[in-house]
């Protein structure tokens, strides 16, 4: 995990906040470091972006995606990872037609720029998350110029 280290005078090991390493430095006390990760433990909830329910959907399913990770063969894998049926399936909340609706427009987003058939077969054939994550945002900005 990346770490950020911030030099912090006058604090002492009984004051530093739960979960806190202090790190000695060649130029600095071992007090005088704090070093925390980069990426915060527990993220709030991603804030509405947008209004329309499809596009709404299709940005909770990154956010799903950039949180639980990504996968390909199966809607989530054993630790909680998703694919991109099954991050619009987890965040639709059960809602079968706003599910189906967001992964037409997730379709259609992927074939205008990658030619697949099925957004099945264009998660399964990526290599990481990163370009099925951008084209759920992508999907999600198409259904909200559309008003979905």
């Amino acid at each position: 995990m990346p770490y950020a280290c911030q030099i912090v005078r006058g604090i002492t090991g009984n004051s530093l906040p739960s979960g806190t390493h202090l790190v000695a430095d060649d130029d600095a006390a071992p007090a005088d470091i704090i070093t925390v990760p980069l990426t915060p433990t527990h993220q709030p909830p991603n804030p509405a972006t947008y209004r329309t329910p499809a596009a709404a959907l299709l940005d909770r399913a990154h956010h799903r995606m950039q949180t639980a990770g990504w996968c390909t063969g199966a809607l989530t894998d054993e630790d909680g990872a998703v694919c991109l049926i099954g991050a619009i399936r987890a965040e639709a909340g059960g809602d079968r037609d706003l599910a189906t609706d967001a992964s037409a427009i997730l379709l259609d987003a992927v074939q205008r720029k990658f030619h697949d058939d099925s957004v099945p077969a264009f998660n399964d054939r990526q290599r990481d998350g990163a370009i099925p994550a951008r084209m759920l945002l992508e999907a999600a900005g198409l259904a909200d110029a559309r008003g979905q």
